[in-house]
């Protein structure tokens, strides 16, 4: 393969996307006449997703844009999003129908209106299209100076009339169907950033930047009512329509402020609703219910049912709001996903379902201050997690997580079953008096059976803990284990050996129990972290210098070495069955190496580096999480579901970039053309009739055609009748009548007149074609033609051709002689080895007397006997060696 052709994963295919449910666009909500259900629509990246309000269960995703998605809005049938300069409808919630090119500038704002739509781009020009038609009907241009557009809406009953707000405060009202300014509101002296409809007709919300909202008259140009919050600008704007006169407006810190209406005063607060700006809030029409989303990567649905004016949490979708730094799977089904994210949290993400993902919340030192405060006013709030390990061993009975925390010496335990925080704070007591110190746990592994947590830290110690008390069990070395900061610490399945890497070059093997260093190897290069795959005892160890050694445990000796990464090793993961080791790069390749060859089999890139990798415990998704992006992404492993022939990668592949899951974009004709030029490169292949000369190939006929040759009498009496068929009655009951609308009855056919009774026995003297090739063969000394016939035969077809070789059936001398020169044909190809068995097995049981009379046969019957000695030496001779080898490999110690 030369260094010029790209190839995509063979082993790996992207799936889905996992935890991604909002950005900083605000929602869309719809409603289904049909389905009589709401559904709200939120943008993620370069797709949107779709969910139902009911169960906020995920229905839809839409096929991925160029570019993200800058703008979105919904009508009843079709979903508009702008991303750069293009505006574009989708149908069904998935496909684009329709594409709206025009603007010189990105589109910013979005607002159907009928048969119409609206756009509005940052050079400050309006068009109005007509949908189908993907025509302009109408442009308008601002002056920026004057009149910026931020903000567009269509007043209720108001024909034809769009009113505009600006960033200078002002409001115009226009009519595009004449393309005619109406009225200019003169404005409140701030930008306006909503525009929202009261459930009154002429009375308009308006959200400034300021934080004023005013209730606008906009028929009589009067303000109706002010409100004032100290939240910064108003983001959002909704109003309830279920009878209570109440108003909720979003702010850029995440709370929600409740106005009524009637008495004109702030009646509640929902404080840190969100932990970025509100990007979207909607009353529901007619329902107590409130949605809204953020750039915290959440949806949320609250509920008024309570007495007090602040609505509680009725459901939610959250994924992390800053990037995962850390994902593992969890347990022993692949279903669960563990994920630690720049935010502090530890979260869990099913794979079957979303209504199975729970947040373990945020680590804490004190969580009981923490929940009494809130999180946000929490002053012993931890970092981000670095590093955890997971056992589910245990989990019933005792925390089954363990996680090590950015800068801090203290490693903190959680409950997967719970869904929170755990009991123990693990932290070595020799720190205590000199906290200046820049100390902090740095890797950590559980035991197999859940009992045991080691811990390493910074300063080269390394502790081990009772996962059930929290008390400290002993430490490894007498007083240090590194000279420098351990990079990584794993414990073998027996719970016999712990092995830790160091920044001093070292790997060391110590007894698990009594803490005593059993071995001590140099590496070429400091470590950067290290995986052990239990069940096979090999640990792999990414180096600073980019390359990967593997380490069996149990010789203690460097047995694969990997290099190719151009850039740090992230992490590492293993395959189920420990053949397949797969890293990940800040080179931005995701690479599978064969451990039993030693080679590269497959390689990809991605857009954005890899930061952490996963398999799943049945082997059917790798998982992934990158660098700036908040989604966990999965790839399906394709050799589970189709034969994939795995070839050693050369040194100069270079891999071509593959679009993460969930963000795959529409393949046109052109793309699918290229890519059946690029899949026919790679052909299939096909296994030849016979691999070498000198070895026995069998047949591939089922068994049942040659097994049971010898046999077919014990079978055929066995399933003779027990009684003999019983002759009909003469009459039937239902007494056969003739086809027609008249009822006749059939008369019983008569015999012809000049029909002879005698039977014919020129019949039996008939050559079969068997036997007609077989005479054929026996001159030209080409004997495929027989057996290929003999191929298609059945067993009891099979004994009949045999039978009738016999002089006494239609046969001769040469007919005979002829099948055992078949026979020795069979064994001089090595070819068909054990149907050429079975026949002559069957042909000696029916001809072995005959044979024994004639000298041409019996001269004939040796050769066959010779070549048949001949072969089986030379195959006993073979299997006596593979399986002399075979006893060596299983015995011997490499």
């Amino acid at each position: 393969m030369s260094a010029g052709s790209k190839k995509t994963s063979t082993i790996f295919a992207g799936f889905r996307a996992l935890g991604l449910y909002s950005n900083h666009l605000p929602h869309v909500v719809r409603y289904h006449k049909k389905h009589r259900e709401f559904y709200v629509v939120t943008a993620v990246g370069k797709c949107f997703h779709t969910y139902n309000v009911k169960k906020l269960g995920i229905v839809a995703v839409s096929n991925a844009l160029p570019d993200d998605i800058s703008c979105l809005a919904a009508d009843r049938m079709l979903v508009f999003a702008a991303h750069g300069k293009t505006v574009v409808a989708f149908a069904r919630n998935k496909e684009v129908v329709h594409t709206y090119s025009g603007h010189r500038d990105d589109v910013h704002l979005l607002l159907p209106f009928g048969d119409h739509f609206i756009s509005v781009d940052r050079e400050n020009t309006v068009i109005i299209w007509e949908v189908e038609a993907e025509e302009e009907y109408l442009r308008i241009s601002f002056d920026k100076v004057s009149f910026d557009v931020s903000a567009v809406m269509h007043p209720s009953t108001y024909l034809n009339k769009i009113l505009f707000g600006s960033s200078q405060g002002g409001l115009q009202l226009w009519n595009i169907k004449s393309n005619k300014l109406l009225y200019t509101f003169p404005g409140w002296t701030s930008a306006v950033t909503v525009l929202q409809q009261t459930p009154a007709v002429d009375v308009v919300g308006v959200g400034l930047a300021s934080g004023q909202v005013i209730i606008h008259n906009i028929k009589f140009d009067e303000t109706l009512m002010k409100f004032q919050q100290d939240w910064g600008p108003i983001t959002s704007l909704s109003f309830r329509t279920d009878g209570h006169p109440i108003m909720a407006a979003g702010s850029p810190v995440g709370h929600i402020g409740l106005w009524d209406l009637e008495e004109k005063k702030l009646i509640g607060q929902m404080r840190d609703t969100h932990a970025t700006a509100i990007a979207g809030l909607t009353f529901l029409l007619n329902e107590p219910l409130l949605i809204t989303n953020g750039a915290d990567n959440a949806i949320r649905v609250w509920i008024f049912d309570t007495p007090g004016a602040e609505g509680r949490l009725l459901r939610c979708r959250l994924g992390h709001s800053a990037p995962p730094t850390k994902i593992l799977h969890h347990g022993n089904n692949g279903q669960t996903i563990l994920s630690a994210g720049q935010d502090g949290t530890l979260q869990s993400f099913s794979v079957v379902h979303e209504r199975f993902n729970k947040s373990l919340g945020h680590g804490t030192l004190n969580k009981k201050k923490a929940k009494k405060n809130g999180l946000k006013y929490d002053t012993a709030k931890l970092p981000a997690i670095t590093s955890f390990a997971s056992e589910c061993a245990r989990q019933s009975d005792w925390d089954g997580i363990v996680a090590c925390h950015r800068g801090h010496l203290v490693a903190t335990t959680w409950n997967h079953q719970k869904g929170s925080m755990g009991a123990h704070k693990l932290e070595p007591k020799r720190f205590n008096h000199d906290r200046a110190l820049n100390v902090h746990a740095t890797a950590v592994d559980i035991s197999s059976c859940g009992n045991f947590v080691v811990v390493a830290v910074s300063t080269g110690h390394i502790d081990v803990y009772n996962l059930q008390s929290g008390l400290h069990r002993g430490q490894y070395g007498k007083d240090k284990a590194h000279a420098g900061p351990v990079r990584g610490v794993a414990i073998d399945g027996l719970n016999q050996l712990t092995i830790s890497a160091g920044a001093d070059h070292l790997l060391k093997i110590w007894k698990f129990k009594s803490h005593e260093l059993l071995h001590t190897l140099s590496l070429e290069s400091s470590p950067a972290t290290t995986l052990l795959h239990r069940e096979s005892g090999m640990l792999a160890i990414a180096l600073d210098d980019f390359t990967v050694n593997v380490l069996d445990i149990e010789t203690k000796r460097i047995v694969r070495k990997f290099s190719g990464h151009r850039g740090q090793i992230n992490d590492l993961t293993y395959s189920p069955d420990g053949r397949w080791l797969i890293t990940a790069s800040m080179d931005c390749t995701i690479r599978t190496w064969d451990l039993p060859s030693g080679c590269l089999v497959d390689c990809f890139l991605v857009d954005a580096a890899a930061v952490s990798l996963t398999m799943s415990p049945t082997g059917n998704f790798l998982a992934s999480s990158h660098v700036d992006n908040l989604g966990i992404f999965l790839w399906s492993n394709s050799t589970l579901c189709s034969v994939v022939s795995l070839r050693p990668l050369p040194t100069d592949y270079e891999p071509a970039v593959v679009m993460l899951p969930g963000t795959f974009p529409s393949h046109d004709d052109e793309d699918e053309e290229e890519e059946d030029m690029d899949s026919s490169e790679l052909v299939d292949y096909i296994s030849p009739a016979q691999l070498d000369q000198h070895l026995i190939t069998l047949s591939l006929l089922p068994d049942s055609r040659w097994k049971n040759l010898l046999h077919l009498d014990i079978i055929k009496k066995r399933n003779k009748p027990k009684e003999p068929p019983k002759v009909p009655k003469a009459a039937p009951f239902f007494i056969p009548t003739l086809p027609g609308l008249v009822p006749q009855f059939a008369l019983p056919e008569t015999p012809q007149a000049d029909q002879s009774k005698v039977f014919n026995f020129g019949v039996l003297a008939q050559k079969s074609p068997f036997h007609m090739q077989l005479e054929k063969a026996l001159v030209s000394n080409n004997y495929d033609g027989p057996l290929n016939l003999l191929k298609e035969m059945g067993p009891s077809a099979i004994d009949t051709e045999l039978r009738s070789l016999a002089p006494d059936m239609g046969g001769d001398v040469d007919t005979l002689t002829a099948f055992l020169r078949l026979i020795g044909s069979m064994l001089d190809s090595r070819r068909d080895f054990d149907l050429a068995q079975a026949y002559l097995a069957l042909f000696l049981k029916l001809h072995l007397r005959l044979l024994s009379t004639e000298p041409t046969l019996l001269q004939e019957a040796a050769q066959v006997s010779r070549r048949l000695e001949e072969t089986w030496s030379h195959t006993q001779t073979q299997l006596n060696q593979s399986l002399c080898l075979l006893q060596y490999m299983k015995s011997a110690l490499l």
